[in-house]
């Protein structure tokens, strides 16, 4: 299963996959939803509905509350060795990334996806030797887990959005 970070819905949204003008993009994400093929966790519900993303991008999250996965017990231990390694001293991180990383849904999204083995879908791309910053796929790396660009996951999956009619 792919758990979708935050930035693979707001960057379609704005930019290449408008609810307005491509709508078989969010038919094929509830549908992939439903088959169990990819979800994503309440964390990221709740940074997309409460940020200045567009009220179009609100309501469709509002209204596919399913694909957003409440936090279970299992993550625990996920929590427990992503925060062993996010406050390695040996990585460098500032306190203030360490900070903003364990309030954040990627903290949230990269342990669920490690407790459950799942493969993280983000835009995000690796920046190992960041310092102020931590980024999902260096988490995911530090935890075994896999992480993709959402292009490679509609890709793998073959997802198709053809025009009605379309030769």
């Amino acid at each position: 299963m792919y758990l979708l970070d935050s930035n693979v819905f707001i960057e379609a949204h704005r930019r290449y996959y408008g609810i307005d003008f491509v709508p078989g993009f969010w038919d094929w994400l509830h549908m992939s939803n439903g088959s169990g093929l990819l979800a994503s966790i309440d964390k990221i519900r709740q940074e997309l509905e409460d940020g200045t993303y567009g009220d179009e991008l609100k309501t469709w999250v509002r209204g596919h509350k399913d694909l957003f996965l409440p936090i279970d017990s299992v993550v625990q231990g996920s929590f427990q060795k992503l925060s062993a390694w996010t406050m390695d001293q040996s990585h460098g991180y500032t306190s203030a990334a360490k900070r903003t990383f364990m309030g954040s849904g990627d903290y949230q999204l990269v342990a669920y996806a490690h407790a459950h083995g799942h493969t993280v879908a983000t835009h995000e791309q690796a920046r190992p030797d960041a310092k102020k910053v931590i980024k999902i796929p260096d988490a995911c790396r530090a935890l075994g887990v896999e992480c993709v660009d959402p292009f490679k996951m509609l890709r793998d999956e073959q997802a198709r959005f053809v025009l009605n009619g379309a030769p």
